[in-house]
């Protein structure tokens, strides 16, 4: 009996890892094991960098908190440490927020815990 091949599927299959390599640099884009690789390593990383992007923005919120308390004369270790102790629950990224956009709303807050 004949090896039964779908070829349909198979193409479709190629069609769509080809079409998501499309514009990639060299035999990236034309060439089907290459192209293959490209999409499987790149889909690995973006897995994992929806992850790093977290840490990434936690880490961008923490330095603007920092710069913000400290013209106020607190680093940003101390300033986080009265909010606790204050009960004051607001996250990182509200904080980050008024640091940027409403300074004078950040400087309330720190007014706040400096009592």
């Amino acid at each position: 009996m004949p090896r039964s091949v779908n070829s349909v599927a198979s193409k479709a299959r190629k069609k769509k890892i080809m079409k998501e390599t499309r514009g990639q640099f060299g035999r990236r884009k034309n060439v089907w094991t290459v192209a293959k690789n490209a999409y499987e390593k790149g889909m690995q990383y973006a897995y994992r960098d929806r992850r790093v992007n977290k840490r990434n923005f936690r880490s961008l919120w923490i330095q603007r908190i920092n710069a913000a308390a400290r013209e106020h004369g607190m680093s940003y270790s101390v300033f986080m440490g009265q909010l606790h102790a204050k009960d004051i629950e607001i996250s990182r990224k509200v904080l980050a927020d008024l640091a940027m956009n409403h300074p004078e709303a950040f400087k309330a807050i720190v007014d706040a815990v400096k009592k």
